[in-house]
Parts: structure tokens; sequence; C-alpha cells
């Protein structure tokens, strides 16, 4: 919730929650906040002390408790002041430039980014939103956190059994409470597919999608060309990125048409052997690692699941993210799978030699 205290009706809310039970933290370091701004705005002036204190004095009109708004975090009871929004906005994405230019950004939080499957996906909306990639999103998954996944998901013990994708909703406002969120708690399914990708006025610019479950894979893929929105996908072993402009070739066949005419209707209903096997078709199996080659043989006998590790995860964001930057600011990046192995980049050797001072 964000309230506005410059209005009658902000000030009121915000004297009540101050006087209730529900807030447990008051956060308010605008001054701060307004100072960064003034330098970001002036970056080749040297501001003296009671020059910067000026600056910012004219900035909050003499009221620093009526200048910006206040974010409220029902989930933590924070209570939380920051800098209006476009300010906000400047400040917290000023150490991008000029990588990323002013306009660049801008337009950027002009687009709406879809992420079905918010175990892998979680980490790459957020490093989307960190680096104001997409100024709207819609998160997709079904599942609820376990302790499993704290080996790759940024989460607390103390969050065990929330949904994922309330989990990851939270995450970005506490990082950005100014972005626009739809979260949908069930997951995506062949009722609401359709509302995920929007209509003509809220529509998907790009989506990423890292779900486990095949029909999903597929009808998102085939939802996607019908909309012509592009679909990236990072597979999270050996730093595989698939991206799929379906927005430049809206007959492009799915996977790279690894799969041939296959439908979402074909892969309902598959046994587990069968769902290795296209998952192996979709992925290239001659080209995964040698511990993910293993592991599909062994899930649902000695494996719980395929392994999945933090490093992988964070890696995969990168991708994602660098790589949606790009498209979504019109750069030629053309449909391919493209390959980021770590082992391969930095690859072992047989021997080293001893380290200087070491004992003998």
């Amino acid at each position: 919730m964000l309230l506005d205290p410059s209005r009658p009706a902000g000030a009121q809310a915000l004297s009540m929650l101050r006087g209730s039970p529900l807030v447990r933290e008051v956060h308010d370091r605008i001054e701060d906040q307004v100072a960064e701004l003034v330098g970001c705005q002036a970056p080749g002036e040297s501001f003296g002390p009671q020059a910067l204190d000026r600056a910012v004095a004219k900035v909050v009109s003499g009221r620093p408790d009526r200048y910006g708004r206040w974010a409220w975090y029902p989930w933590s009871g924070r209570l939380v002041h920051v800098l209006p929004e476009a300010e906000f906005r400047l400040v917290r994405t000023d150490r991008n430039r000029n990588k990323i230019t002013r306009g660049q950004q801008q337009r950027l939080l002009l687009r709406r980014i879809g992420v079905i499957g918010l175990s892998v996906g979680s980490s790459a909306a957020l490093t989307c939103a960190m680096e104001g990639v997409g100024g709207a999103f819609r998160l997709a998954d079904f599942d609820h956190l376990g302790l499993s996944n704290l080996n790759r998901l940024r989460a607390g013990v103390h969050e065990l059994g929330l949904e994922k994708s309330v989990l990851c909703a939270r995450r970005m406002y506490e990082l950005d409470p100014y972005l626009d969120i739809e979260v949908h708690r069930g997951g995506v399914n062949e009722e609401n597919v359709g509302d995920f990708f929007g209509d003509q006025d809220n529509g998907l610019d790009l989506l990423v999608e890292e779900c486990d479950t095949l029909w999903v894979k597929v009808a998102a893929r085939e939802h996607a060309r019908r909309r012509r929105v592009p679909v990236l996908m990072d597979t999270n072993d050996r730093g595989v990125l698939d991206i799929e402009r379906f927005d430049l070739d809206g007959n492009r066949p799915l996977f790279h048409g690894r799969i041939g005419t296959t439908t979402a209707a074909d892969v309902v209903g598959l046994s587990r052997e069968e769902t290795i096997r296209f998952l192996l078709t979709i992925v290239d199996g001659q080209r995964l690692s040698p511990a993910m080659s293993d592991a599909l043989t062994r899930v649902g006998r000695t494996l719980s699941s395929w392994p999945q590790l933090a490093s992988g995860v964070m890696l995969g964001a990168a991708l994602i993210t660098d790589t949606a930057r790009r498209i979504l600011l019109g750069e030629p990046v053309p449909s391919g799978r493209h390959w980021a192995d770590l082992e391969a980049l930095i690859p072992t050797v047989s021997t080293l030699p001893t380290p200087h001072g070491a004992a003998l």
C-alpha cells in the first residue's frame, strides 16, 4: 500500500497506521534519499554540508514529513518513507548509467514481463526488477516454498510454506514499491492461460518460462506464438539459454523445431519415462552435463528431483535479464540456443603447481 502524506486521505491513513499495532518498524530516511537525488541531478557539482542541507530543504519545501510516499508492507509490519515515483526510479537506477541510458530506462519501465515458474524464475524476476528491466510483471506458480528450495531461492526458514508467487512478489515490492505486479497463485492452466498473457491493452511484452509442467511449457509457447511474444528459458544446466523470437516470426516452430508438431494436448498424461524422454528432446540430451544426465535416470528412484544449484540459477537470471533488456530495447537478438558453460570457460586441470610458501 502506497500512501501520499500530502493528501488528506493519505495523511489520515498514515496516522491510523502509525497508531496501530500493525506497524512494527518505521523506516524514515527520506532526507538521505533526497540528498542522493540532488547528487544524481547535479553530478558535476560539489556540495558542502550546508549547501547540501539547503538543496534538500528546497526539494522538500521545508516539510520532509509531507514529501514523497510511505510504503506499507503488511507482511513485515514495516512502514517505509520513499521518494516520489519518478525521483525514486531516477535514484535507484542512477548507477545503471550509461550501460542503460535514462531514456532506455524509461522505455524499459513501460514493458510487462511474464514469469511462469518461480523456483528458477524467481531469480530472473528479481534480477529484472533490480536492473529496471520491466515496470510491470505477471508471476505464476502453484507451488509453496519447501525446505529443499532454500538451496537456490532467496528466502528464509520463517517463510516455509509460503506460496512461491507471493514470496517473489514481496521481494520485488521491497525492492521497488512502485512496481505493477499481478500474482497468479494457482499457476497457469487451461482456464487462465489467456488471462495470463493479457489483451491488447495489458499484454505481455516478453515471457520467461521456467516451469516443470510439460503442458504449461508447450501451451505457453503456443499462446506466445499466437500473441507474437518472445520467450526466454534458462535450463539451469551448463548455462543454456533459449531465445524464441515469436514476435519476429509468428510461424516459428516451438523449441526450435525439436518437438515437431507435438501440441500441448499431446503431452497431457505422459508417464514418467515419456516425460523424461520429452525433456531430453527439448534440451538436447547429448549436451547435458554428466551429473544432469545421470540424475534424469535416477529421478523417482534414488533422487527426489533433478539437481539445481544456486550458482546455476543466478547465472541463468543474469543471462535472462541481459537478453530481455536487449530484446525489449529493440536490439537485433535472434532466436537460438546459447551456452555459458562455466566449466568450459573456467576449466579444471589435472595438476596445479604448489602454492608459493606452502609447506613441503
